[in-house]
C-alpha cells in the first residue's frame, strides 16, 4: 500500500459527542425536537401527538434512526412512529433510507425534489407526495415547520427548514460546523447560490443549526465563520487569476490546448487556495485536506459565473 498522506490534527472544537455501542449519538436539540449523528451524517426528528415527524434519513445512519426515536419514545412515553417524513432535497445521501419507514408515511419537500425522485426512480427514496413551490408552513401535532425555497444552491431542490418555536434551522450541504466543505463546496452545483446560502439562513432567527454532516450541531458564529472562509477563496481566486500569465503553459504545450488549460487552471487554483489553506489550518477541520478543490470550483464560479478575468479578442 503507498504511503497515505499526514495532516493536521483535528480541532477539538470540530468534535462532537461520543457515539454509543450501536454508532450513533441522539440528543435534544430544544423541547421535542432531536438529533440523531454517527459522525459523518445527521438527521433530526420531532415528537408530537400526532407521531414522529422525520427530517431526513441518511443511509449511513439506517436502521439506527428508528432506534434514536424508540430511545427517545421509551423515555418520554411518545408514539415512536413516522407518520411525516420532511426531504431537505432529493441527494440518496441524505434521504437514502426513507424507505425503511412505512408506505403510509406522509413525504413533504419540494416540487423539484419530487421531479427529480421521479427522474431517478431508486426504490430506496420514494418521491414525496405533497409538494410546493416558494414556501409551505406544516402544522403538525401542534408545531410549527416553516418550509422554503430560495433558488438552486447545493441542489437544484435543496430548502430551508425551520421551526422557530425550537430556535433551530436545519440547512443542508452548506456548512460543515468545525469543518471546511469537502471536494467542490460540500459538491454543490451553483456556487453563487451556495455563497449567498449562509446569508438566507442567518436572516432567520435561531440558535440552533443542523447543517447535515459531521458530528455536532452548529452556531450562528460557525456560519459567519464559514463565511470569512468562503470569502477568503472568492478573494484570493481573483488574485490568482490576475496572477497567472498562461503564455508559457501555451508555449510549453503547443497544439495540445486541454494540457495548457488544465496546468493553467489547476495552478491557478493553488495560488487561490495556498493562502486560505495558511490562515484556517488549526482553524477549520480539514483545511489542509480540501481547501485547494473547493477552490478550483470556486476560482471556475469567479471565472465562469461572475467573468472575472474574462477578456475579448482586440
Amino acid at each position: 500500500m503507498s504511503t497515505l498522506t499526514d495532516y493536521a490534527p483535528i480541532p477539538a472544537s470540530a468534535l462532537g459527542p461520543a457515539l454509543n455501542e450501536q454508532g450513533y449519538y441522539v440528543g435534544r436539540v430544544e423541547r421535542n425536537l432531536y438529533w440523531i449523528t454517527d459522525g459523518v451524517y445527521q438527521c433530526a426528528f420531532l415528537t408530537t401527538p400526532d407521531g414522529v415527524v422525520l427530517l431526513d434519513a441518511p443511509p449511513t445512519i439506517g436502521h439506527n434512526i428508528q432506534r434514536a426515536i424508540d430511545e427517545i419514545a421509551a423515555a418520554n412515553g411518545v408514539s415512536n412512529k413516522v407518520e411525516y417524513f420532511v426531504y431537505s432535497h432529493h441527494h440518496a445521501d441524505h434521504i437514502g433510507a426513507a424507505s425503511l419507514f412505512d408506505r403510509n408515511v406522509t413525504r413533504i419537500g419540494h416540487e423539484e425534489t419530487r421531479r427529480l425522485l421521479l427522474r431517478d426512480d431508486d426504490p430506496a427514496r420514494p418521491p414525496n407526495e405533497e409538494t410546493f413551490g416558494d414556501r409551505r408552513t406544516l402544522e403538525i401535532g401542534g408545531e410549527r415547520i416553516d418550509l422554503a425555497w430560495y433558488g438552486p444552491n447545493h441542489s437544484p431542490d435543496n430548502i430551508v427548514i425551520h421551526l422557530p418555536d425550537h430556535d433551530t434551522l436545519m440547512l443542508i450541504d452548506i456548512v460543515n460546523p468545525g469543518w471546511v466543505p469537502i471536494f467542490q463546496s460540500n459538491l454543490s452545483e451553483d456556487i453563487p447560490g451556495y455563497l449567498e446560502a449562509p446569508a438566507t439562513a442567518l436572516a432567520y432567527s435561531w440558535k440552533h443549526f443542523i447543517g447535515g454532516h459531521n458530528g455536532r450541531l452548529g452556531t450562528r458564529e460557525d456560519i459567519a465563520v464559514h463565511q470569512e472562509y468562503m470569502n477568503d477563496l472568492v478573494e484570493s481566486s481573483r488574485k490568482a487569476i490576475d496572477s497567472l500569465d498562461g503564455t508559457p503553459y501555451y508555449q510549453q504545450y503547443g497544439a495540445n490546448s486541454w494540457a495548457a488549460i488544465k496546468a493553467i487552471l489547476e495552478e491557478t487554483a493553488r495560488r487561490t487556495a495556498a493562502p486560505v489553506t495558511e490562515k484556517w489550518t488549526g482553524v477549520l477541520a480539514a483545511a489542509d485536506v480540501f481547501t485547494e478543490d473547493v477552490a478550483f470550483q470556486v476560482m471556475q464560479s469567479v471565472r465562469l459565473d461572475l467573468g472575472y478575468g474574462s477578456w475579448v479578442h482586440p
